[in-house]
């Protein structure tokens, strides 16, 4: 069975650091492709994060660049988000999902996990 499990969400002041974890289980780790994803109440979902794990290569959104770090453990089969110096505007459920070769193959995310909240108070 494959899952995805998110933790490491939270309050967290603007400013902080928090760190969310994806571990997987189910799927051969090293084909696929790993991205988090967030949402906000009343916006659309959005791609923040990406790391292929066949080559580490990774892709961040521009808000994001600079603060945000995306890492992975293979041995581990689990892939981590550093989130330094959040502010308000990243509180949103985060989720992380995988896919199928790496982050830039035009393909669809086939797993998805239940996703976990992290709130930036200012």
């Amino acid at each position: 069975e494959v899952q995805l499990v998110e933790s490491g969400g939270g309050l967290v002041q603007a400013g902080g650091s928090l760190r969310l974890s994806c571990a997987a289980s189910g799927f051969t780790f090293d084909d696929y492709a790993i991205g988090w994803f967030r949402q906000a109440p009343g916006k659309e979902r959005e791609g923040v994060s990406c790391i292929s794990s066949s080559d580490g290569s990774t892709y961040y959104i521009d808000s994001v660049k600079g603060r945000f770090t995306i890492s992975s453990d293979n041995a581990k089969n689990t892939v981590y988000l550093q989130m330094n110096s959040p502010k308000p505007e990243d509180t949103a459920e985060y989720y992380c999902a995988a896919k199928g070769g790496s982050c830039y193959t035009l393909n669809e995310y086939d797993y998805w996990g239940q996703g976990t909240q992290v709130t930036v108070s200012s």
